[in-house]
């Protein structure tokens, strides 16, 4: 059996298991990976599609014998068995329970497993128990707060269930899921060791489910907390790496992963929209754009993501685009975070913020955890001068995710505009400890540095020296270094980032104040210089500009022929930028 052949053989079976035991989500996630498994040629017909659902069908009886994970591209790869189902010892009873779940009766689905013994059913009643926990404690956030209250409610059947998830570890009596659960409430107590133990034995016994990788991924929030963990070497192994590459902010290693991984996922919608985000964070729009639009042609009802694409049409400021973006998830499905979101990013670049915080609100009503809706609602806030409540919005998404480096940039924007700038520094060095490669982050934090109260000049010029080094789009930061050192008394230096700023123009063949300012300093400094040949050309330059700027390049020319002849030349100093 070949890779791809072995990976649909593991998936197919998985994809059943995981919607036996109500794990739908990690169950859909594996659907996608099986359609995104590239067709074999020797079975390729015209008649075939992409999406060839017949060939996806799910085997109704489980195979009991042992499936190995074969390798993708060459690797060796640890076999993974199959696990034996306990459909005969409680299936009646698990039928009705099961149903009870779907219905989102949690608690009567427990009830009816309460004497059933088999290891699925001890599962699904576990299971179903935290759910009903979860309910309840967002009834209760609604109750005391309203649904973006803060509150100190928690789930009241994490005690019981840790002690029983517990003993059923200890006597051997509990399988993968049962982990991935025990793994599930060790982490909602605070105890994260153990929880990151207990779920790579789960991952490592069943690596097919994909919520047990996602819990563990949200523990490994360093490399060296990754690096420590002792997972079998399985294909879903480079998923989960890929995956949390990413969230470690090791993007070019993700990007390689996904790359790796799309031998033989070639057609995965997953894999794309991973390696898009990705290239968002590399602030790669044009790329992101590409694949989002492709997604788009192949899943025309997709939702998920799409906010991200959305984000990178507002800073493109794509009007008409996101236009229709908004209207099609809207039409899709306008009761998601994610729509919501994006028709939030659309009233935005309108310039409608009132509105704009009317649908992040909506978004947040929905899951209050939704870190994106947080962040957008605090530049909404910011854009519309109410600092205190972006402060309290962008703090919300700390609370939820203390690597969002956007939410720190947000509390030192605030901050700023407050005028408290040690304050607002604070926060920037958290932002760019978070997204060095951010030219925007950097150029924030030496405009800090150049305030009245702080006037730390040589720190502002490292912090330019960062943004023009981490590919700055605005183009900010060599304009800056050279006013800053002109300021600090270094022609020289002035002179070179002048030059460079220059050059840069040109290249991308813009014009403005500040081709004019550069033009203007060169052509003095060279003229100081007696460098009169080079003075000479960017003079002519001016003279090509209307305003005040023409007049004084045909004085500079006048002032150097009067230097030629033998009188005293103009200094540098006369420049005023």
């Amino acid at each position: 059996m070949n890779s791809k052949e072995s990976c649909r053989s593991e998936l197919r079976i998985a994809i059943r298991q995981l919607s036996d035991r109500c794990l739908y989500t990690a169950s859909k996630w594996a659907a996608e990976q099986l359609i995104g498994i590239e067709q074999d040629p020797a079975n390729f017909t015209p008649s075939n599609t992409r999406f060839q659902w017949g060939s996806s069908s799910i085997r109704r009886r489980f195979r009991t014998n042992e499936i190995t994970s074969t390798p993708i591209a060459g690797v060796s790869y640890v076999s993974t068995p199959v696990m034996e189902e306990d459909d005969a010892v409680d299936g009646d009873f698990y039928l009705l329970a099961k149903s009870y779940f779907d219905c989102r009766e949690y608690r009567r689905a427990a009830h009816v497993l309460r004497d059933q013994t088999g290891k699925k059913s001890v599962f699904l009643r576990c299971y179903a128990l935290y759910l009903a926990g979860e309910k309840r404690k967002e009834e209760e956030v609604i109750e005391l707060e309203g649904p973006l209250g803060k509150t100190d409610s928690v789930n009241r059947e994490l005690v019981s269930l840790e002690r029983e998830l517990s003993t059923l570890r200890k006597n051997g009596s509990i399988d993968p899921f049962g982990l991935y659960l025990y793994g599930l409430v060790l982490k909602e107590k605070g105890s994260e060791n153990v929880a990151r133990t207990v779920l790579v034995e789960s991952v490592n016994s069943y690596p097919w489910n994909w919520n047990a990788w996602s819990e563990l991924q949200s523990l490994c929030t360093t490399i060296d907390t990754l690096n420590s963990l002792n997972l079998n070497n399985h294909w879903m192994k480079d998923f989960f790496l890929a995956s949390a590459y990413q969230e470690i902010r090791m993007h070019s290693e993700s990007l390689a992963k996904y790359e790796y991984l799309q031998g033989t996922f070639g057609y995965s919608n997953y894999i794309q929209a991973q390696i898009a985000k990705a290239q968002y964070s590399l602030r790669e729009f044009q790329q992101v754009e590409t694949i989002f639009e492709e997604l788009l042609r192949n899943d025309p009802y997709r939702v998920e993501d799409m906010d991200m694409y959305s984000n990178v049409l507002y800073a493109n400021e794509c009007s008409s685009a996101l236009s229709y973006l908004a209207h099609r998830v809207f039409m899709t499905d306008k009761y998601r975070p994610e729509s919501c979101c994006i028709i939030g990013n659309y009233y935005s670049l309108k310039g409608q913020h009132e509105k704009s915080v009317m649908y992040f609100r909506r978004a947040l009503k929905l899951n209050k955890n939704y870190l994106s809706a947080w962040t957008l609602m605090g530049h909404e806030y910011i854009e519309m001068k109410n600092t205190p409540a972006a402060v309290d919005a962008y703090r919300r998404a700390i609370d939820i995710n203390q690597c969002d480096y956007r939410a720190w940039y947000g509390l030192g924007q605030a901050y700023e505009m407050m005028g408290m700038p040690f304050y607002a520094l604070h926060y920037f060095r958290k932002s760019v400890f978070l997204q060095p490669n951010d030219s925007r982050l950097w150029i924030s934090m030496a405009h800090c540095y150049e305030t009245d109260q702080l006037r730390m000049l040589e720190e502002a010029i490292k912090c330019y020296r960062r943004a023009a080094n981490c590919n700055d789009r605005e183009a900010i930061a060599l304009h800056q270094l050279a006013k800053l050192h002109y300021e600090l008394g270094r022609p020289e230096e002035a002179a070179f980032y002048y030059k460079k700023d220059l050059e840069r123009m040109e290249a991308e063949e813009r014009e403005g104040p500040n081709m004019v300012e550069a033009l203007l300093y060169l052509a003095t400094y060279y003229k100081t210089q007696k460098r009169f040949e080079e003075a000479e050309v960017y003079c002519t330059r001016l003279l090509d500009f209307t305003g005040p700027e023409k007049e004084t390049a045909k004085s500079l020319l006048r002032g150097m022929r009067t230097t030629q002849s033998g009188f005293p030349s103009m200094d540098v100093e006369h420049f005023s930028p």
